[in-house]
């Protein structure tokens, strides 16, 4: 017979009410800025009742939560926007994403690189070199426009319509190289399919033989950091290493966007998901 100490289940349910907690704030701010009722937040927890009016009681009464007297509805308060900010000031993006780069030149041979969106353009801040004697490099540091290449593209096309339509009324499609798109309806489409796809293709628009996949970084408000991206000699980016590449980078895009606090707009609140849409952005998740 086993007997099992008492400050385990003491500890054990120390846990499952700090859990429940938890779950209770993380419903809020994913229907935010939705509010909530305690009827609502109790069935979709599958709390009883009672016990949820008494975490949600709590919540507000240490500052976390915020209740509307008259509509009887929750949101979240003052105490989760104090953590949430102090959350955002910790985050160091291309340390994050360092591990990420390295596992990606480990799995596809090819160099990482990580851009940073600055206004309409975009500057590389971060890159980890493929292992092969002819590989491709870029300049640290350096500023590109948002229409030529992979590493653009996919920062481009995560930006709400607004944004994109700005883009394209007020700037020059310049002409880097002779494959770069240069028309807007072309682009236009460019960004359409970039958006159902997940992930950015260059073959040669930003530098002459060089071939690229990316995907784009987002913050937990859905704002865009930057974009993550492999890069490597034109001749070793044929259609099935672009998708092979394409879907290593999307995912890799996606994981560190999930640490930095992204989460997709739920379907089930009526809204759509940004990362496939590229509507406006309505996340937002700590």
């Amino acid at each position: 017979m086993t007997i099992t100490p008492a400050v385990d289940s003491e500890d054990s349910r120390t846990r499952s009410g700090l859990g429940r907690a938890l779950s209770v704030i993380n419903v809020i701010a994913e229907r935010s800025p939705q509010t909530l009722g305690v009827s609502t937040i109790a069935r979709e927890l599958e709390l009883p009742k009672a016990v949820a009016h008494r975490i949600l009681k709590e919540l507000v009464g240490d500052g976390f939560l915020s209740f509307d007297e008259e509509t009887k509805q929750y949101r979240l308060g003052p105490g989760a926007l104090a953590v949430g900010l102090a959350a955002l000031r910790a985050l160091n993006v291309p340390d994050i994403a360092r591990r990420y780069m390295v596992r990606l030149v480990r799995a596809t041979g090819e160099t990482a690189t990580l851009s940073m969106r600055q206004g309409w353009s975009r500057v590389y801040v971060d890159q980890v070199l493929s292992p092969h004697e002819v590989r491709m490099s870029v300049s640290l540091g350096t500023s590109h426009s948002l229409h030529s290449g992979s590493s653009s593209k996919a920062i481009l096309a995560a930006l709400p319509d607004t944004e994109v339509e700005d883009y394209l009324d007020n700037h020059r499609l310049e002409q880097v190289t002779a494959a770069t798109i240069t028309s807007v309806d072309r682009l236009r489409a460019e960004i359409a399919h970039i958006r159902q796809q997940g992930y950015a293709v260059s073959l040669g628009e930003r530098q002459s033989g060089a071939g690229s996949v990316a995907a784009a970084v987002l913050y937990s408000t859905g704002q865009v950091f930057g974009s993550l991206s492999l890069c490597g000699p034109q001749d070793r980016f044929d259609a099935r290493a672009c998708a092979a590449h394409g879907a290593l980078v999307a995912e890799a895009a996606g994981e560190i966007s999930a640490e930095i606090g992204f989460r997709p707009v739920s379907r089930q609140a009526g809204t759509r998901d940004h990362t496939t849409t590229g509507s406006q952005p309505l996340v937002l998740r700590l």
